[in-house]
């Protein structure tokens, strides 16, 4: 008798989960995503599948990319962006979400940005950009959004003799011992994505 044929692969089972996959991911223009963007994108649809806490939440949730950044010598963290209407939804999750997401990318930092838009000023009275599409604006939510959710308490602007400026950001104290450890993270996510230097602390209790 002839050699039994190898078992078919169960080919449309995979495509629907690469598809699946792909729903976690939704990029402006239907642009490709990274292999990372799928990779963050695969955590996000297996964390929906295999954790009960999290799976009716995720369910409708996607994000639209996500990088990873070299923090200092030796830490590495990951920036999720995700479609501004969803980021009050990931906000309910987003404790749970990020101790998860970084137990699978092996310790490294998550942090989750909503993907806000800045618009140039206009001449034209008639169409005046909103003005949380200024770039003030926006670096200021990016601040909220990084540090979320502890509170930002303060800021000051410090001029250095050499006529560059750096913004000190305070964060409420009484969250230091669950966000201390990730305050070089947040200045270097800020730092990339703004390209502006910034100094995160917690008020002197003196």
């Amino acid at each position: 008798p002839g050699l039994l044929p190898a078992p078919a692969r169960p080919a449309r089972q995979s495509l629907q989960a690469s598809m699946s996959i792909r729903k976690k991911i939704v990029k402006e223009g239907d642009a490709t995503p990274s292999d990372f963007e799928e990779q963050v994108a695969q955590a996000l649809f297996d964390l929906e599948a295999t954790n009960a806490e999290l799976k009716s939440e995720l369910k409708d949730l996607y994000i639209c990319g996500a990088k990873e950044i070299a923090v200092g010598s030796n830490r590495r963290a990951v920036i999720i962006s995700v479609p501004f209407r969803l980021l009050k939804a990931f906000h309910k999750v987003q404790q749970r979400l990020v101790r998860e997401l970084e137990k699978k990318f092996s310790g490294k930092d998550v942090v989750i940005i909503g993907n806000r838009r800045i618009l140039r000023p206009t001449k034209s009275l008639k169409d005046q950009r909103p003005r949380s599409r200024t770039l003030t604006a926006v670096h200021d939510a990016l601040l909220e959004d990084l540090v979320y959710p502890v509170e930002i308490v303060g800021k000051r602007l410090r001029y250095k003799l050499d006529g560059s400026k750096l913004l000190k950001v305070f964060l409420d104290a009484k969250d230091r011992n669950t966000s201390e450890y990730k305050l070089e993270t947040f200045a270097e996510c800020y730092r990339k994505l703004s390209g502006h230097a910034v100094v995160f602390d917690y008020p002197s209790s003196a």
